[in-house]
């Protein structure tokens, strides 16, 4: 009892950055579950009839027959990544999503590390001149890219990238998670096309035309998940979007 009334104030110290660090843990767990683990958001089909998938090599091998008889109506792929990195599957996935009657989409992955305008020719060339329903999207977010990178730099790289599309014709979508929006792109980029990653009944505080609700997903013809997207509209509005090209070979 002595040695309790006279506790060292470096042990008192210890004692409570130990239980800082265990709230910290469990608010984090908390969080992560609640953002990535927990079970996906009710999706109404009557306000959002319109469903579809955004795939790359990591897929494997897609049987595209069987996603269009699924119900999917429309596929984003992944076209490449950086300055130099091309999806390997990404020739196979396009041509067979639209020889199945899919409505497709390319996506490339921004990396912090890497020139804006570098990037930009790396994704043009890859797509080429193939026609592309859904146009073209940059996928911007913290996953997968160094943490090092400072906020502003970010921004003036994608700028350019963006700038570099737009003076060739090409009008872009972003698709990023909440952070990544409130980062990177609500006060750099107003009214630019949205594709917005989060998984609860309200996405965003923000206009928005695609939404990926879960990462996920089962269909068939795909082994394993596969990420679920739905198109903010009815489908008379689906049909609107899809004659307003957003890419200069949409056919």
């Amino acid at each position: 009892m002595r040695y309790l009334r006279h506790r060292p104030a470096k042990d008192i110290a210890v004692a409570i950055v130990f239980l800082g660090v265990i709230c910290l843990l469990v608010f984090s767990a908390v969080w992560a579950y609640r953002e990535y683990i927990s079970s996906p958001p009710f999706v109404d089909d009557e306000k959002y009839p319109v469903r579809g998938i955004d795939v790359s090599r990591h897929n494997g091998d897609i049987d595209f027959k069987k996603v269009a008889s699924s119900g999917v109506e429309f596929v984003f792929v992944k076209a490449s990544e950086g300055v130099s990195h091309r999806d390997s599957l990404f020739v196979r996935n396009i041509e067979e999503a639209k020889r199945a009657g899919l409505k497709v989409g390319a996506y490339h992955f921004f990396r912090f590390d890497a020139d804006g305008v570098d990037q930009a020719v790396n994704f043009l060339s890859t797509v080429g001149q193939r026609p592309l329903d859904l146009g073209l999207v940059i996928d911007v977010e913290k996953t997968g890219n160094p943490k090092s990178i400072e906020e502003e730099e970010v921004k003036r790289k994608l700028s350019s990238m963006v700038e570099y599309m737009n003076l060739l014709g090409y009008r872009v979508m972003i698709y990023t998670n909440h952070e990544g929006y409130y980062t990177y792109i609500d006060d750099t980029f107003p009214g630019i096309p949205l594709w917005i990653c989060r998984f609860y009944v309200n996405p965003i505080n923000a206009e928005w035309t695609f939404w990926q609700y879960d990462h996920h997903g089962k269909v068939e013809g795909i082994r394993g998940d596969v990420d679920l997207n739905a198109f903010c509209g009815s489908r008379d509005d689906w049909q609107r979007y899809l004659k307003g090209a957003l890419y200069p070979y949409s056919e």
